[in-house]
């Protein structure tokens, strides 16, 4: 098969990319490398380094029978203080790629959404038809793209699917987390492990947890990966699907410290900060729709090998 996979240079995407020359597609990535990197595109994709919004040549060119997508800009924080950039990029540049796929007749599409759409949830584990009433401009940037993709699979005929998740982490194929501004904490507590912060930042000791910590889902990257190859072909001509991917129980921020001090063996110092505004004690995604539907179960569910993992490719990065 034919696929183009926007924002294929980035941390899912590559690893998607490889996944699917791994299994004999014919891949082009397209990505303007705003924050992806040309050196994680893996070897056998061709690579198109242009917007979203100039993504129609690209097509007409490819003529790619599926689209992955999952160019956007992600930054919570950012999205509130500059909600033009994420309005123009995940939802005109969404729009301006449909558009191009639609001239193309490419009418099947796995989109990259997130459960930042829900908001803050009545209930844990969050389901699907829970409320979706995002808390920041990055969550209902993704949730506008939901609609559209609802509408083109009504008015078009595109088969889409929607996955949703909280924390990918993990590495596969070499390839993992790589950001000039890093937010993550996994990546965060590493690069004390490195040599390159003095400390990680704990935001809230006293929530109402086993142990005051935040508890957050995280679903291995190859797990992520494998959850969008089996999405590719499932909905029909006119179907759009809403899957979440979770854990289904979640870590404490606290056990995610000691997972990497225990890969590591880095002592990693925890300074502790004030709670941040908006930040639930608890964010975990069902899964249990994806499993019966496509059979999806994550096979990387062990901590401290999630954590070892990253730690691999950020050290052979290094070296």
């Amino acid at each position: 098969m034919r696929v183009l996979v926007a924002g294929g240079a980035g941390y899912i995407g590559s690893v998607v990319t490889a996944a699917l020359l791994a299994r004999g597609h014919e891949v082009t990535v397209l990505d303007d490398l705003s924050t992806g990197h040309a050196d994680a595109v893996p070897e056998g994709a061709a690579l198109a380094e242009v917007s979203l919004h100039d993504s129609a040549p690209v097509l007409a060119e490819v003529r790619p029978e599926a689209v992955l997508h999952f160019a956007a800009k992600s930054l919570v924080g950012v999205s509130q203080q500059q909600p033009e950039d994420y309005w123009h990029t995940n939802v005109g540049g969404s729009f301006a790629l449909l558009e191009a796929m639609r001239a193309v007749d490419c009418r099947r599409i796995v989109f990259s959404s997130t459960a930042a759409t829900y908001g803050e949830p009545d209930q844990v584990p969050i389901r699907e038809d829970a409320p979706t009433r995002p808390t920041n401009t990055y969550g209902a940037s993704k949730l506008a793209v939901d609609h559209m993709l609802t509408s083109y699979a009504v008015a078009h005929g595109f088969a889409a699917v929607s996955l949703r998740y909280f924390n990918v982490a993990g590495a596969a194929y070499g390839l993992g987390e790589r950001h000039a501004t890093e937010t993550h904490l996994i990546p965060l507590a590493l690069q004390v492990a490195a040599g390159q912060r003095e400390s990680l930042t704990v935001y809230g000791q006293d929530y109402p947890t086993p142990d005051g910590t935040c508890i957050r889902d995280y679903v291995h990257v190859e797990d992520l990966s494998d959850a969008h190859l089996l999405a590719l072909p499932a909905p029909a001509a006119g179907e759009h699907r809403i899957y979440n991917l979770g854990n289904g129980t979640g870590f404490s921020v606290q056990e995610v410290v000691e997972a990497a001090r225990t890969v590591t063996g880095h002592p990693i110092p925890v300074t502790v900060g004030e709670r941040r505004a908006g930040d639930p004690a608890q964010l975990v995604a069902s899964s249990d729709r994806i499993r019966a539907d496509l059979g999806w179960a994550p096979k990387h569910t062990d901590l401290v090998g999630i954590v070892r993992d990253a730690w691999e490719v950020a050290r052979a990065r290094r070296a």
